[in-house]
């Protein structure tokens, strides 16, 4: 039910019923192209699996969704060159992926899904392929840039760590959302 309810709320998938509304913006009532552009604009992704492309470069990875969208202008490239420095890349923006540990390829994901500061990220277990300590840096460095570029964050996690450190926790149960304090998971 997470990747379903992920897939919704990022346009990915159409709803059976209800709507989805993001900033406004009714998704069922823009066409594939439109969709494509929305969430170009306005939705981050973070994968658990990274989605990093090996031919490229981390500069490149974290950049390719605002070449992509015709945006990749130089003030761009100088915020993503700051966001890696802010999580300690910065010397392997130069480098592939397969150069860099899990945790590290998570961190160029989250830098990749936040650099165009959208208004919605969308995280899918993105501490779940992390050992602990990397899942914690991961995880409070996910919150803390995405507060400070403005981002509302849904993350779909199994983890009670993560879920701890949300502002509100939701569990899928029979279909439906439904509030639970994190602490006690009820």
């Amino acid at each position: 039910g997470k990747s379903t309810l992920l897939n919704l709320l990022g346009g990915l998938d159409a709803p059976d019923r209800g709507r989805v509304v993001i900033a406004g913006t009714d998704l069922a009532d823009l066409g594939d192209d439109a969709r494509t552009v929305f969430r170009r604009n306005h939705i981050g992704f973070v994968f658990q699996s990274f989605h990093l492309l090996p031919t490229l470069t981390v500069l490149e990875n974290v950049l390719l969704p605002r070449e992509l969208g015709g945006r990749a202008r130089p003030q761009e490239r100088e915020r993503a060159e700051l966001l890696l420095d802010r999580i300690g890349l910065v010397d392997r923006a130069r480098s592939f992926p397969t150069a860099l540990s899990g945790g590290e390829q998570q961190r160029v994901g989250i830098v990749r899904a936040i650099v165009g500061r959208p208004p919605l990220l969308l995280a899918d277990e993105p501490t779940g392929n992390l050992d602990e300590d990397a899942a914690r840096d991961v995880l409070a460095m996910l919150v803390d840039l995405a507060e400070e570029s403005g981002s509302t964050v849904v993350i779909a996690t199994h983890s009670h760590e993560a879920a701890t450190r949300c502002g509100r926790v939701l569990r899928i149960d029979h279909g439906k959302l439904v509030e639970v304090d994190p602490t006690t998971r009820r």
